[in-house]
Formats: structure tokens, C-alpha cells, sequence
């Protein structure tokens, strides 16, 4: 398997991954990010995904919300990244 093989399968998982999270909010956050965005991303941004992701649903969703502010572990500019798409989808 080549370098770009993968990635290419990395980002497979991630995509399968964010549409089957365990909560039906969580997926529909994260999922179409993944769609839009995975075929992009480098292996560092694939990084910042995969440690957002391993976050448990719960939290992750107050933290989505705006109801809690994430801890300091937290990649909170991917995060942003990934609110400001979700409001751009509810806004279309």
C-alpha cells in the first residue's frame, strides 16, 4: 500500500466515522463535515479531526451548542472550524 493509498483510506474511516457517532446530533455535525472537507485535508488536519472526534458525543455536542466553553486539550480553532460549517449548512 502506497503513501497515498493511505490517506486515502484514512480518510474513508474518518468520513464513516463522523456519520456513526452514537448520537444522531453528533453525526449530522460532523458527518458533512467530513464529506466537505476530508478529500483536503493533509495528515495534519486529518490529526486535528481524529482528535476531535475521539472526544465523547456528550461534551462534544455542549461544546458544538455553545453551552460549555471545551477544555483546554481541545483544538478550540478546528473546533471553530467545524461550528462555523455547521451554522453555514443550517443557514442554506
Amino acid at each position: 500500500m502506497t503513501a497515498g493509498e493511505d490517506i486515502s483510506m484514512r480518510r474513508k474511516k474518518l468520513r464513516y466515522r463522523a456519520w456513526h457517532r452514537g448520537t444522531r446530533e453528533m453525526d449530522l455535525v460532523l458527518g458533512p463535515y467530513a464529506d466537505a472537507h476530508t478529500e483536503a485535508m493533509d495528515t495534519a488536519q486529518l490529526d486535528r479531526l481524529e482528535a476531535l472526534m475521539s472526544e465523547e458525543d456528550p461534551p462534544l455536542l455542549k461544546w458544538v451548542m455553545g453551552q460549555e466553553t471545551p477544555p483546554d486539550h481541545i483544538d478550540r480553532d478546528f473546533l471553530a472550524l467545524v461550528i462555523a460549517d455547521h451554522h453555514a449548512r443550517l443557514a442554506k
